[in-house]
């Protein structure tokens, strides 16, 4: 009888279950989702772990991506090995993701950088001729496509953020999915301090339970706030999707005339979520200066994803020429699109960027 007075919150009034139920709704995922309490960076971690790799081992990552791609690896003592990029897409290059297999190479990851799908069937395909785990990084790609179906279905973890920056926010955090249930109960555990039995069963048994630590875990729960959030946001995702193609189409029709700036690529029309929109600077343009003018013009921008190999952390790592690499991030623009963005915003963007290339 007593047992109906709980110790904290009654088990079952979160609403951490339902904003997992919805996700794995919205993405078709066969097991639901795992919540994180960090960005999909942190998520890394669990995953090369839970792929077993460790110190000696290799794993796969484009250079052009945020830092936290290549940290993850680091974090469970191996080595990244970075690969060079598709021109188009800014997407890690099937071709030069083949010549970077070794002995050591235990994982690849590849990123759908800023909303556009990875090529994800050749690379599928070589890590599985190679018996190589993929961790397919979707961190800002909620809503993405490739082939007609929504990305973070098809490798071994796949990883989205809720950053404020991302398609939808929960403030911060993220979410892992996989088909693997072994793999995901394994998830549920390490999230959790490694706690072998979670909170919530341990409160609605009908007898007293007590849990174990058999290996060390982590603090990467998702709060009930930040869930409650990510239900809110997650009603909006068709409308905030929607709203982003939207600019970013508009984006590519008011660029046209500018011969120095080139658009970015939708691989499959209506598949890009558009989390960013980055174009290419002609070589002959000083970015810095194109930013700067556009700044002094009340617009503010960002430069390209980061090459993570030329960041002083990296740069003692061997590595392969990383030419598109290079060339995407000395030239790469971001200008502003978010879906509260008002044509004469954009236009105003537009104008500006103008002013600054000619």
């Amino acid at each position: 009888m007593y047992r109906d007075t709980p110790v904290a919150t009654p088990a079952g009034q979160t609403p951490v279950q339902p904003v997992i139920q919805l996700v794995g709704d919205t993405i078709d995922t066969p097991m639901p989702p795992t919540p994180r309490t960090q960005a999909s960076a942190v998520g890394y971690e669990d995953d090369n772990q839970d792929v077993d790799v460790g110190p000696g081992d290799e794993v796969i990552v484009p250079s052009l991506s945020f830092v936290a791609t290549a940290n993850a690896v680091r974090y469970v003592g191996a080595t990244p090995v970075f690969a060079d990029v598709d021109s188009r897409s800014y997407n890690l290059d099937p071709a030069a993701l083949e010549r970077l297999f070794s002995d050591h190479t235990r994982a690849v990851i590849p990123v759908h950088q800023l909303g556009c799908a990875a090529d994800l069937d050749p690379i599928l395909a070589l890590a599985a001729q190679r018996g190589v785990a993929v961790v397919e990084d979707a961190a800002c790609a909620l809503g993405t496509t490739y082939h007609q179906a929504l990305v973070g279905t098809r490798a071994t973890i796949s990883c989205f953020s809720f950053h404020p920056r991302k398609i939808i926010t929960t403030g911060e955090g993220g979410m892992l999915t996989t088909d693997d249930g072994d793999l995901a109960s394994r998830l549920r555990v390490l999230r959790s301090q490694g706690m072998s039995v979670p909170a919530d069963v341990r409160h609605q048994a009908g007898r007293v339970v007590f849990e174990e630590y058999r290996e060390l875990g982590y603090n990467y729960r998702l709060t009930d706030i930040q869930a409650a959030i990510g239900l809110e946001q997650m009603k909006r995702l068709p409308e905030l999707l929607s709203r982003r193609r939207e600019l970013a189409r508009r984006y590519d029709e008011l660029l046209h005339p500018l011969a120095s700036v080139t658009p970015p690529v939708d691989p499959e029309p209506g598949s890009h979520a558009y989390q960013s929109y980055m174009v290419l600077l002609d070589e002959d343009l000083d970015r810095e200066a194109v930013m700067q003018r556009m700044l002094e013009l009340g617009v503010s921008t960002r430069r390209s994803v980061q090459a993570i190999h030329l960041e002083p952390l990296y740069l003692d790592e061997d590595r392969a020429p990383l030419p598109v690499t290079e060339q995407i991030f000395a030239r790469g623009l971001m200008l502003p699109l978010y879906p509260q963005m008002v044509h004469e915003d954009q236009d105003r963007v537009v104008e500006a960027l103008a002013d600054a290339t000619t």
